[in-house]
C-alpha cells in the first residue's frame, strides 16, 4: 500500500530561452529536479507528518520515483506576472484525510494566488466534513467559519510568483507538495 508518511512544501523559479530548460531550472530551484516526478491528485494522507523542506530533501535520491501535487505556470512575455500555488487544508482529526489544491495564474500576486489555493483546499475539506458555509462569502470570512467549526485546524499555501524575463526568455514557476513514502524515511 502506498500511503505517504511525510510530506513537505517547496517552490522554485527558472528562466531560460528554452521552455523545457526553464521548467528544469524551476525544479532545480525547488530541489526536485533529480527525481522522476509523478503527479497525484489532491488528498492529504491520514496521519501524514508535515516536515521542513530540508528534512524532506534529506531522504531524496537521484532517479527515484517521487509523488507530488504540482502546480506550474510559464510565460515568454516580458514582465508578465505568473504564479503557481499549492494549498493545504488539514482536519483536526488527523486519522482522516485532508485536501491539497493546485492553482496557477497570470496577473495574481503571491497573496492573491496563495489565498485562492488555500481557499480551494479548505472548501473541498469543508464539504467532506459537513461544515455549512456560504460559498459566496470572501475567503477571510469562510476561513473563520472553517476554523471556528473545530474540524479544520490548519490551512496554508506555498506560492511562487515571478515576472516574465525582460529579454523574452521563458520564465517558469513551480509549487509542489512532495509526498514521502515510509521506505524513503531515514532509519
Amino acid at each position: 500500500m502506498l500511503i505517504p508518511k511525510m510530506a513537505y512544501l517547496t517552490k522554485g523559479v527558472g528562466k531560460h530561452k528554452e521552455k523545457l530548460t526553464s521548467f528544469e531550472m524551476a525544479l532545480r530551484d525547488a530541489g526536485i529536479a533529480a527525481q522522476n516526478l509523478v503527479k497525484v491528485s489532491s488528498i492529504f494522507p491520514p496521519n501524514c507528518k508535515m516536515v521542513s523542506r530540508q528534512k524532506g530533501e534529506a531522504v531524496l535520491l537521484p532517479g527515484q520515483i517521487l509523488f507530488v501535487v504540482l502546480s506550474e505556470q510559464a510565460t515568454q512575455e516580458p514582465n508578465r506576472l505568473i504564479a503557481s500555488s499549492v494549498g493545504v487544508a488539514l482536519p483536526k482529526d488527523r486519522s482522516t484525510h485532508g485536501y491539497l489544491s493546485e492553482h496557477h495564474s497570470f496577473g495574481e500576486n503571491e497573496k492573491k494566488a496563495g489565498d485562492y489555493a488555500e481557499d480551494l483546499a479548505a472548501t473541498m475539506l469543508a464539504t467532506t466534513l459537513g461544515i455549512e458555509f456560504d460559498p459566496d462569502k470572501a475567503w477571510d470570512e469562510r476561513e473563520e467559519v472553517f476554523k471556528m467549526s473545530g474540524k479544520i485546524v490548519n490551512t496554508r499555501n506555498c506560492t511562487q510568483t515571478a515576472m516574465g524575463a525582460k529579454n523574452g526568455d521563458w520564465t517558469t514557476v513551480v509549487s509542489a507538495y512532495v509526498l514521502i513514502m515510509d521506505w524513503m524515511e531515514p532509519k
